[in-house]
C-alpha cells in the first residue's frame, strides 16, 4: 500500500539469487586453519569468510568462539565501515555444507524489487525496502538485526539541533530510523525457523525519499567504542 515499508531478509535474498557456497568445494588456506583453530569453525567455513572479506574490502580484526570479527567496506558504501559476525556469511538456514552471506550486489537487489512492487501496483505510489540482517553490539547480550542497504527512505534521522523537554538543543543525536525498522521486523521474522523472510510496515508516520544504497557508518576515529579495540 501506499507508503509501505517492505522489510527483506539478507539471507533469504541471498538465497534466491543463488549466493550460497558450497563449503564442500573450498581449499582452505594456512591462514584459514590457523582462524579455525582460534574460533573453532571449519577451516573450510574460515576460508569462505577470508574470501568473502576480501570481496568487501574488509580485514580480520579479532576472534571469539564460534564467530571471527571482521570489519568490512563494501564497494559503494560511502561513509564508515561495518562490524560483522564472519563477514555476514552463516551456516543457518542454509543446506548442510553450504554458507549463505548477503547478496552479492545488495543495492541492485533491493532497486529491482523496490522497482518491481511499483511496476506492479494498480497506481503510482511510493514505497520502501530495506535489507536487513542480524548482528550483536558491544557489551550486549543477544541479536539485534540492522540495516544493510535501503531504497526509498533515509536511514539516519538527525535530531541535532531540536530540543528536549526542557528546551535544550541535542548536539550528536541521529537516530539510526532504518535499524530500528529492521530490528522492530525482524521479531518477527525470527532467526531460527520460523520461515519469514519479509515484513511489511504499515502506518508508521516516517516520510519515505529517493535515498538508495548502504546505510552509511562512521569513521574508526569517530566511534563511540573505539577505544574498546585499542
Amino acid at each position: 500500500a501506499e507508503g509501505d515499508i517492505v522489510v527483506l531478509s539478507s539471507k533469504a535474498v541471498a538465497t534466491v539469487e543463488g549466493a550460497a557456497i558450497n563449503l564442500h568445494q573450498i581449499t582452505p588456506s594456512k591462514d584459514a586453519e590457523k582462524w579455525s583453530k582460534s574460533c573453532g569453525r571449519s577451516a573450510p567455513f574460515c576460508q569462505a569468510i577470508l574470501d568473502e572479506v576480501t570481496r568487501l574490502n574488509g580485514e580480520v580484526i579479532g576472534t571469539c568462539p564460534g564467530a571471527l570479527l571482521t570489519e568490512l567496506r563494501p564497494t559503494g558504501l560511502r561513509e564508515g565501515t561495518i562490524f560483522a559476525a564472519n563477514a555476514g556469511l552463516d551456516q543457518s538456514n542454509v543446506a548442510d555444507g553450504f554458507a549463505i552471506g548477503w547478496p552479492r550486489e545488495p543495492v541492485e537487489s533491493v532497486r529491482k524489487l523496490r522497482q518491481v512492487l511499483l511496476e506492479q501496483s494498480m497506481t503510482p505510489y511510493s514505497l520502501a525496502v530495506i535489507l536487513s540482517d542480524s548482528c550483536c553490539i558491544p557489551r550486549r547480550r543477544g541479536v539485534l538485526a540492522h540495516a544493510l542497504v535501503v531504497s526509498g527512505i533515509d536511514p539516519l534521522f538527525s535530531e541535532i539541533g531540536n530540543t528536549d523537554l526542557f528546551g535544550k538543543p541535542l548536539r550528536i543525536t541521529i537516530e539510526a530510523r532504518a535499524d530500528q525498522l529492521a530490528t522492530a521486523a525482524n521479531i518477527l521474522m525470527g532467526n531460527a525457523g520460523q520461515g519469514v523472510p519479509a515484513v511489511i510496515i504499515h502506518d508508521h508516520g516516517l516520510s519515505l525519499s529517493n535515498f538508495e544504497g548502504w546505510v552509511p557508518g562512521i569513521e574508526p576515529a569517530e566511534d563511540l567504542f573505539q577505544r574498546i579495540f585499542d
